[in-house]
């Protein structure tokens, strides 16, 4: 699992939200939330809405992999009330276009590798898909303290700790997209779902739950 090339990429259709990275700095286009997601096209954010990303800790340490929880397979993130989904790191089509996942059962990753000493590692998930409640729902109840697991396709596993929780709406997600999801500051799991109210549409779930965890030592 490595990084992605820092180049224009259309990310997290999460039901509701498609995030849009250019070369590390992040904004944020809305889809619907009651159908299969649409993907769109990348475009860059206007310079308005695009705040510096956080400073890189020069003095920072790659993570470490730690043990794997027994019964956590590779290639899956456990979400801190023991869900699990499959991570799936979907290439680019012709378009500039990330898929999105197919269903609750997975999670599309985007970002830093899980051994990167700076920027985000993002996993996005449908809190609920075609009348299923999705492992991702669970970030709707999580606190701080709590640990996710990633356990990579060798089997190895990276531990982290809730330490901020954050509930967007949608209209105000662009102005933060760089702050929470850029490539730039030190090296955190990113966790992000949607859900609040669902008024349909083009936009599906009026908020985004987001869920930011730090390396555990």
């Amino acid at each position: 699992m490595r990084p992605s090339r820092r180049r224009l990429v259309t990310l997290l259709a999460v039901g509701v939200v498609a995030v849009v990275a250019v070369v590390g700095v992040v904004t944020t286009t809305l889809l619907s939330g009651g159908t299969q997601p649409r993907p769109l096209a990348a475009g860059p954010a206007p310079a308005a809405e695009r705040p510096a990303p956080p400073p890189v800790a020069e003095e920072a340490l790659p993570p470490q992999p730690v043990h794997v929880p027994a019964g956590q397979p590779p290639g899956t993130v456990r979400l801190p009330r023991g869900g699990t989904a499959e991570l799936v790191r979907k290439e680019l089509d012709r378009s500039g276009t990330l898929p999105v996942p197919d269903g609750v059962t997975e999670a599309t990753w985007w970002g830093a590798g899980l051994d990167s000493p700076k920027g985000a590692t993002v996993l996005a998930g449908h809190v609920n898909w075609k009348g299923t409640t999705g492992p991702f729902a669970e970030l709707w109840d999580s606190s701080a303290g709590q640990e996710v697991t990633v356990a990579d396709d060798d089997g190895r596993s990276w531990r982290y700790r809730v330490s901020e929780i954050v509930t967007v709406d949608k209209e105000s997600l662009p102005q933060r997209a760089a702050e929470l999801f850029g490539q730039g500051g030190a090296h955190r799991l990113v966790l992000v779902t949607c859900g609040g109210r669902y008024v349909g549409g083009d936009t599906g779930y009026d908020e985004n739950r987001i869920v930011v965890a730090t390396p555990v030592a």
